[in-house]
């Protein structure tokens, strides 16, 4: 089934920056940061000042450095009474915006009314050196203050001044004249930064039994169950079968912890007293530290922990010990993969310990150039504004771009390197508007812009792909074009040997498949361990927010979605498509719509079945011919979001009001009762699809099950004879005689069903038997 193509709108563009790579060129910075355009800075790193006089009446003076150029004005913070002050602050002027010819470095001293200059050093930007990595770092001199005519004044000022690109070290924690206009206190917010996520394992806990419980009631059988808490995780075993004060569970529970382990493993004991009344009866905590670790499926020593009992006595807490003991075995699973990315788009398969990993088999490379015609996000100052901002995650690496205060076409040119371990993996990028930068509120969130998934494996090793990729984001009023980014990405194999052995490596850690967890128990814990890699870095510093994380981790892909389940349904309809197609084809050859083909499918068939030694190799370089065929019409381009194939562009508003709507629902009755029976309907379609295949599947069951005896005579029967005839009859004349029947001419053939069509279809299935 082919579908129309989506609109240009939504199209990905090929784009021709002006990046290194490729480029010959005598500068060293082509070749270590090329798929990004150069854009040339004037930095000052202003370090130390000493032996400042005193301006105001105590005599003493609050100094702070402003480093001035043309209309662009940056300054350090200022220190109370402090004549040798220390600040080591770096600042970076764009070169495309310099408008003046002389770089001014003030030193003030900051007062109640108007700030007193103590003095000042002037440079010629002709003058001033330029640096190129893997250059050292420009040395910082001291320099002689001078006053406003020129003569010197009191103190010395220890600056480093150069021009440099991007690529320099000093770039990421610069203040940058093109974020002027944000305070002190936002500057953390806007710099580029890389993060990891933390190093995730499955705690696997196995409750075997506990001895010797004490309960409060010792007339009754204890009914008593195991609850175990780390951090906000919490589950607990099914009430124990043998109800005595030696309860025996034998049951396991996973867990997702970070490295390193804030919080212990909190395992309580409890008898259920009543309906909604549980008597604890005794409490232990385990650090996750001393914790043995296992790399596979060897199993764990199993130990006795003692369970402590809190008494309050006179308002007061006290432990009381007693005998009471549990047996659990305890491990961390170092053979897992720890999901937290939809298994679809993973950027990771390797297990969580370190001694399992395999060498890396390439490099991958993304240059973050720029992004246009970007929407207004947000209001200041009665106008639209946009302050835009890049996230990449790939592997346990995220990367921040810094953000681009108030432009709707940002330049970012930031390069950034991950080593790639499987080559069948997803990087995604995501550009948000920050919504911090001037303090924001409490309640302020980084908007999301658009994300852009690139499966590695479709990336032909070493070119450098250029394309411009739009942003597209589903509201409840429809798919929107946000805007487009301009990516450059490379990735670099460094042995295709290991590159093309991983085809033939399992997708996942070998634990998975020797002792797999349910579906149902890996979404829980997915959705555990996307909890603790958001909590983790929205406490780094500056944040990578909540908000952020989820949308890059696609935390609402599991909600039910009309729109999805639709497009997934188109989906199977294309897979099936090709086979439908086949079989047309095969129903005209065997209808003679064409009769020149069907002879030459006549002689084909003759000749196979004479020299049946010809069959595999005519269907394999059939298969040959096809793909080199098809090679001509290879995508050029890596795939990005499709609108038409998620159904996004042509979804009804009411679908899209329904995958917008919070969980559980916040719509009025009506409406809920309405989308209620839709789904109904969707849902018996689907039902009545998957017992028809189910039927299919219990009939073929039933030839030889006796639920249709006279069903199964014929059948057991009819395979007597055939064996018969088969032993005696060459195989060529069987085959011969079958496929001339099956390729008759059609004045031969009846409109009814054929003979073993009929048996087929009358055969019982399990149908009949269900409610």
């Amino acid at each position: 089934m082919q579908k129309p193509p989506q609109s240009v709108d939504f199209a990905l563009k090929e784009t021709s920056p002006n990046i290194g790579a490729g480029a010959i060129t005598g500068d060293k910075l082509s070749c270590t940061y090329d798929l990004v355009e150069q854009m040339q800075y004037l930095y000052v790193r202003v370090v130390k000042a000493k032996d400042l006089p005193g301006k105001d009446v105590t005599g003493s003076c609050d100094p702070y450095v402003e480093v001035k150029l043309g209309n662009y004005k940056g300054t350090t913070k200022h220190f109370e009474k402090k004549s040798n002050p220390e600040w080591n602050q770096i600042f970076a002027f764009s070169k495309e915006r310099i408008q003046a010819s002389v770089l001014e470095v003030l030193v003030k001293d900051k007062d109640v009314v108007i700030d007193d200059l103590i003095g000042r050093v002037m440079f010629d930007l002709n003058e001033i050196p330029k640096r190129v990595p893997p250059d050292s770092p420009l040395a910082p001199q001291w320099y002689r203050l001078e006053d406003r005519k020129g003569d010197k004044a009191k103190g010395e000022l220890m600056l480093a001044v150069w021009m440099g690109t991007q690529a320099d070290e000093a770039f990421p924690d610069a203040w940058h004249s093109d974020a002027a206009p944000v305070g002190p206190d936002g500057v953390a917010n806007i710099r580029s930064k890389v993060y990891l996520s933390p190093k995730l394992w499955y705690v696997r806990l196995n409750v075997i039994e506990a001895q010797d419980l004490v309960p409060s009631d010792k007339s009754r059988f204890p009914e008593v169950f195991v609850k175990a808490v780390l951090g906000n995780q919490a589950f607990r075993t099914r009430i124990s079968q043998s109800k005595t004060i030696n309860p025996m569970w034998n049951e396991d529970l996973m867990f997702v912890a970070a490295d390193p382990f804030e919080e212990p493993l909190v395992l309580t004991v409890e008898d259920r007293v009543g309906p909604n009344k549980d008597e604890t009866l005794g409490k232990c905590a385990i650090s996750l530290n001393v914790v043995q670790r296992r790399l596979d499926h060897k199993p764990v020593n199993s130990r006795w922990y003692n369970l402590e009992k809190h008494v309050i006595v006179d308002g007061e807490k006290k432990e009381i010990k007693f005998a009471s003991r549990i047996h659990l075995r305890i491990c961390l699973e170092g053979g897992y993969h720890v999901l937290d990315e939809s298994t679809h788009y993973s950027s990771d398969l390797r297990p969580t310990a370190k001694q399992l990993w395999k060498r890396s088999i390439g490099i991958l490379e993304l240059g973050v150039i720029s992004a246009h015609g970007l929407m207004p996000m947000k209001t200041k100052d009665g106008r639209g504004t946009t302050d835009a901002y890049c996230v990449a995650k790939y592997g346990q690496k995220w990367i921040r771009t810094r953000t681009i205060v108030d432009n709707f076409m940002p330049k970012w040119n930031e390069q950034y390197t991950w080593e790639v371990f499987d080559p069948c993996t997803v990087i995604t990028i995501g550009v948000f508007d920050n919504g911090h930068i001037h303090g924001g509120a409490g309640g302020a969130k980084d908007a999301r812009i658009g994300k852009v998934r690139i499966r590695l494996s479709t990336l032909e090793a070493d070119r450098v792909y250029t394309h411009s990729y739009p942003l597209l984001v589903l509201h409840s009023s429809g798919v929107k074009k946000t805007g487009e980014v301009q990516l450059a990405v490379r990735f670099t194999c460094l042995t295709l040997i290991n590159m093309l052995h991983m085809y033939s490596q399992p997708l996942l850690p070998k634990m998975h498949y020797i002792h797999p967890l349910s579906v149902i128990q890996l979404d829980s814990l997915r959705h555990q361990a996307m909890q603790i890699v958001s909590m983790r870095l929205s406490r780094a510093e500056p944040p990578l927010r909540k908000e952020v994380v989820e949308y890059m981790l696609d935390v609402d892909s599991h909600m039910w979605s009309m729109r999805r389940s639709k497009a997934n349904f188109f989906r199977i309809m294309g897979v099936l498509s090709g086979l439908i197609a086949v079989g047309k084809w095969f129903d005209q050859i065997c209808n003679w719509r064409n009769p020149l083909t069907t002879i030459l499918i006549h002689i084909l068939f003759i000749i196979l079945v004479l020299y049946p030694e010809l069959i595999l190799p005519t269907a394999f370089l059939y298969l040959f011919l096809i793909g080199i065929w098809n090679y001509r019409w290879r995508p050029r381009h890596p795939p990005h979001m499709d609108t038409r194939l998620s159904h996004a562009d042509a979804a009804h508003p009411d679908e899209l009001d329904e995958e917008f709507d919070t969980f559980p629902t916040s719509r009025p009755s009506d409406i809920v009762k309405m989308r209620y029976d839709r789904l109904r309907s969707i849902a018996g379609r689907v039902q009545t699809v998957i017992g028809d295949l189910a039927t299919q599947g219990e009939r073929f069951q039933s030839l030889l099950s006796w639920r249709d005896p006279r069903a199964t005579t014929l059948y057991v029967t009819f395979c007597l004879i055939a064996a018969i005839v088969l032993y005696v009859t060459p195989f060529q004349v069987v085959a011969l005689l079958i496929g001339l029947y099956v390729l008759r001419h059609p004045r031969f053939r009846l409109k009814l069903p054929s003979i073993p069509l009929n048996f087929f279809r009358r055969l019982p299935a399990r149908s009949d038997s269900m409610l």
